[in-house]
């Protein structure tokens, strides 16, 4: 067992935390109270190489492994959730599909931009009657001619609604057979006719991110926008969600990470009863009890990555990983909120950010509900 990241992995965190601090930790505070996304912001990212991570170079991406991309996805997470939410949607759902299951021409015409910060791509799963049950989709497609036609909708879609957000892979019935679905994988450019989307206000957590509903009226797309297989869009929609699942896991991992920094610095500065509060031992406790916890979650992730990048089954792995560093985040946060006190519950101290952005990972790709049913049949229950 070695434990030990390369050299390309130690500069890609040092790289990346350092791009956080110079670039995010100034403007995260004012983007989240205008819930404003960031396009400088983006493309910036895009800029350092941060889209397309794990892509061929061929199609403009950087052909890293898996654990450097989620290192990346931490790192930004450790500074600002939207940001990183903005990442790791379109790298694990939005760019993976097309390379893993588009065709050629496809790749050649959508990955280069999607690489470079200046375009992103949405995933087009959940609807208002199909969360936790992906198979409850009742967004409908149908051939006539050479084009398919689409009715139906999605809801919170990441990076699904903003102008440089050009299209997203939607899952839609094309086939209903004695109650059974035939689900179908279709990519959906802006400007198609037919499709609307619309940005959700008023969220408390992502505030600075793009998330969208996505309204389909016999939106007519081209018959060569099938991605993969009819018939084959469910897989491609679980395989997507496995991988998924890793960056969802970082995101909990980097929020925990920076909020123990924060209660950790806060309570050495902070004097009750003439000492700084980290001397009292309920204190101390807290603290290490977090610093475990991140530790363990780090060590599962990074074992996840690892199966994967070594072409080994993860699926059950990136269930705990997804489930664990969510977990994780919500209690370490918690109490870095507590060791804050009531300047916790300030806008002005960043700590508040990092608890309402974390609690959406208990939910997102997956809730930890479902993460458990994904285990429980992994193991054989």
């Amino acid at each position: 067992m070695n434990f030990d990241l390369t050299e390309e992995q130690n500069m890609i965190r040092e790289t990346v935390r350092d791009f956080a601090e110079r670039e995010i930790r100034p403007v995260a505070r004012e983007l989240d109270e205008k819930a404003e996304f960031s396009v400088g912001l983006t493309k910036k990212m895009g800029e350092l190489g941060l889209f397309g991570m794990t892509l061929p170079e061929k199609y403009g991406g950087q052909g890293l492994d898996t654990l450097s991309y989620i290192i990346a996805v931490e790192e930004i997470a450790r500074i600002d959730g939207s940001q990183a939410a903005t990442l790791a949607a379109h790298n694990s759902l939005g760019v993976w599909p097309l390379c893993a299951y588009g065709t050629e021409e496809q790749k050649e015409k959508y990955l280069p931009a999607l690489c470079t910060g200046d375009a992103l791509w949405g995933f087009g799963l959940t609807e208002p009657t199909a969360g936790s049950d992906s198979r409850g989709t009742r967004t409908k497609a149908h051939l006539e001619g050479d084009e398919w036609v689409i009715n139906g909708s999605k809801i919170f879609i990441t990076n699904g609604s903003h102008d440089i957000s050009i299209g997203s892979t939607v899952q839609c019935v094309t086939d209903e057979k004695e109650g059974k679905k035939e689900f179908t994988t279709i990519l959906v450019e802006k400007g198609n006719p037919g499709f609307k989307r619309n940005p959700l206000h008023d969220k408390m957590m992502w505030r600075a991110s793009d998330t969208a509903e996505q309204f389909f009226d016999d939106c007519r797309v081209p018959r060569a926008n099938l991605l993969g297989e009819i018939g084959q869009g469910s897989k491609i929609m679980l395989s997507t969600l496995d991988g998924g699942r890793l960056s969802i896991g970082a995101m909990g991992l980097g929020h925990a990470q920076g909020a123990f920094e924060l209660a950790l610095d806060y309570s050495r500065e902070r004097r009750q009863f003439g000492k700084p509060i980290s001397k009292f031992q309920v204190n101390a406790f807290k603290l290490a009890d977090m610093a475990m916890k991140i530790e363990l979650a780090r060590n599962l992730l990074y074992k996840a990555c690892w199966l994967k990048d070594n072409n080994k089954p993860y699926g059950k792995e990136a269930a705990m990983a997804k489930l664990y560093c969510s977990e994780m985040a919500k209690e370490v946060v918690d109490e870095a909120v507590q060791l804050h006190g009531g300047y916790g519950l300030i806008k002005d101290y960043e700590i508040e950010r990092h608890y309402r952005d974390q609690r959406l990972l208990q939910i997102g790709e997956g809730t930890s509900e479902i993460q458990r049913l994904v285990i429980s049949r992994h193991i054989g229950v």
